[in-house]
């Protein structure tokens, strides 16, 4: 069998929960900037935005400009198999 070099293949963390994790840090971030920092183009956090937005996990509003999201907290994690804890808990042990 052939060995994949480390790092390639697989990711613990989803785009999702990137993109989720610089919106919480940042409020405020322009979409461009979250793209640079996930490693993923413009495009494909447009549609992660849109995807966490359907589901209830952000809202944004526009102020200006600018969107100002708004992670919802309390909502609970998608999966049956992560059923229980909170998008606020997920967040407080990724953002350490």
């Amino acid at each position: 069998m052939t060995e994949r070099p480390a790092g390639l293949g697989w990711t613990f963390l989803t785009n999702h929960a990137r993109v989720l994790v610089q919106i919480a840090r940042d409020p405020g971030i322009r979409v461009r900037d979250i793209a640079t920092r996930c490693l993923l183009t413009e495009r494909a956090v447009q549609r992660i935005i849109v995807d966490l937005e359907a589901a209830g996990y952000l809202t944004h509003e526009r102020q200006g400009r600018v969107n100002h999201y708004r992670v919802i907290t309390g909502k609970q994690l998608r999966h049956p198999a992560d059923a229980g804890p909170t998008l606020a808990e997920l967040l407080a042990a990724l953002l350490r």
